[in-house]
């Protein structure tokens, strides 16, 4: 199950147009009532909820999380750490009764991704986190990642790990270059296109092959790319939606270009370099998933200097060396590139990794989907895809 989760059925869409647009005041939690007693002082311990695969491990003993220990090693923190994290809307389930009903979700640091977290801040289920108390985050956080629409001055969130999402091809194979979205339409390629599945995976990038500016985008536009989508259906020129199984469809040549995550593409170039990632000229889509601290976490404090050291460069690199998404800490870059190893030096040119100028000028960060428009859209999506 990728990162970037399947949107499946209404999920996302049910859930939190139950919560936040049907009439359910309750849900909402007001700014004075989100904080809890802070035990970070005598009890040295923090509860962190994060995705499988998605922490440094070491190479001879999987149990053992470097920079984690480095943490624990340095302050005297015990972070108990859960790989619980398989589908935003699943979690989102799990913890939402105890935060609707004011109460403990026993976690006090979590990753969603980005479109989820929009979520949380709009319900007020997260808290504000003490940036005078997060120097490392003040100072090397992407400022293009600094302000998203759904928290503006990220007050609420902090990156764990950035991501693009555009196209993946197979060069050999294809014969040519892919240079924008639209070259994904081409007759040669009918019937070996893929896109994914989930509505707040795929819209974007759509979106932006037909010029549109994704920070502000209007319901117009993504009924456009729906009536495109179907007729591209119709004619089978696409071959289905997928998952993150899209990699093996690639890997076997069924697909030989499919909307695509650039972390999952570092991993395929590996085995395969004639697999080739693209930022479109028209744009693609740069998404984060973020850290968060539930509302009456026990431990607030703690968890703010947890995130607080993922944004040391040091730890930020070695963090990167092993993920291999983009890096939130551009910082990093230096650290990889004064190493001695050939391998680790080479990932501060990788621009999936550090993205340059020239890439960051084609990226943007999409507006979510409020929860006004999220039913209706999910519903249209997911009858073309057919889930």
């Amino acid at each position: 199950m990728s990162r970037r989760c399947l949107l499946r059925a209404l999920g996302a869409g049910a859930a939190g147009a139950t919560l936040a647009g049907c009439g359910v005041p309750a849900a909402f939690v007001e700014p004075g009532e989100r904080a809890g007693r802070d035990n970070s002082a005598t009890d040295r311990t923090l509860h962190f909820a994060n995705w499988p695969l998605y922490i440094d491990t070491d190479d001879d003993n999987e149990s053992k999380r470097p920079t984690l220990d480095a943490f624990s090693e340095r302050t005297g923190i015990s972070v108990t750490y859960t790989e619980e994290i398989n589908d935003n809307d699943e979690f989102f389930g799990k913890i939402s009764p105890a935060l609707m009903n004011h109460q403990q979700t026993g976690r006090d640091l979590i990753v969603i991704s980005d479109w989820m977290a929009a979520r949380f801040v709009r319900l007020g289920w997260v808290q504000e986190m003490d940036r005078a108390k997060q120097p490392n985050v003040a100072k090397h956080l992407d400022p293009q990642l600094r302000s998203p629409a759904f928290d503006e001055g990220r007050l609420h969130s902090v990156p764990w790990q950035s991501g693009i999402t555009g196209i993946a091809y197979n060069r050999r194979r294809l014969g040519r270059e892919i240079r924008s979205t639209g070259d994904l339409w081409a007759d040669d390629l009918r019937g070996r296109v893929t896109l994914l599945s989930g509505l707040d995976e795929s819209f974007a990038l759509l979106m932006q092959g037909n010029g549109v500016d994704i920070t502000r985008w209007s319901a117009d536009d993504f009924h456009e790319i729906c009536e495109q989508t179907e007729r591209r259906v119709r004619s089978k020129h696409i071959r289905r939606f997928t998952g993150n199984d899209y990699i093996k469809d690639l890997a076997t040549g069924d697909v030989l270009a499919c909307q695509a995550y650039s972390g999952d593409v570092i991993q395929l170039q590996a085995d395969n370099p004639d697999i080739e990632f693209v930022v479109p000229e028209e744009g693609a889509e740069l998404w984060a998933e973020s850290l968060m601290i539930p509302n009456l976490a026990r431990h607030k404090r703690n968890a703010e200097r947890l995130v607080d050291h993922y944004y040391d460069p040091e730890v930020a690199a070695e963090l990167a060396t092993w993920v291999n998404y983009v890096c939130p800490v551009p910082a990093a870059r230096d650290v990889l590139a004064s190493s001695k190893d050939e391998q680790t030096a080479a990932l501060a040119e990788d621009p999936l990794i550090f993205p340059d100028d020239a890439m960051r000028e084609r990226l943007a960060i999409a507006r979510d989907i409020t929860s006004e428009e999220r039913m209706d859209f999910a519903k249209k999506w997911n009858s073309i895809v057919g889930l």
